[in-house]
C-alpha cells in the first residue's frame, strides 16, 4: 500500500512537473500592424517618337504624291 502511494506521488510529481514545463514553454507575439498609406503612381510615358513614325509610315505616300505635284506645278510656273 505504501508502495502504491509513493508511486501515485512520483507520478503526480512528474505529471506536475510536465504540467509546468509545458506552461513555461508558452510564447506569446504581439505584432502591431500601423496604417499603410498608399499613395497614387504617376507615370508619364513618352511616345511621342512611336507616334511620329506611324504617322510617317501612315502618310508618307500622300507627302511623296504632294511633293511630285509640288515639282510639276513648279516646272509649269518656269515655262
Amino acid at each position: 500500500m505504501i508502495q502504491k502511494s509513493c508511486a501515485m506521488v512520483w507520478v503526480l510529481t512528474v505529471m506536475m512537473g510536465v504540467m509546468m514545463m509545458l506552461g513555461s514553454c508558452q510564447t506569446r507575439h504581439e505584432v502591431d500592424v500601423k496604417p499603410v498609406e498608399v499613395k497614387p503612381i504617376h507615370i508619364t510615358i513618352d511616345v511621342n517618337v512611336k507616334v511620329q513614325k506611324a504617322l510617317d509610315d501612315f502618310f508618307g505616300d500622300i507627302d511623296a504624291q504632294e511633293d511630285k505635284i509640288m515639282e510639276k506645278l513648279e516646272k509649269q510656273n518656269e515655262e
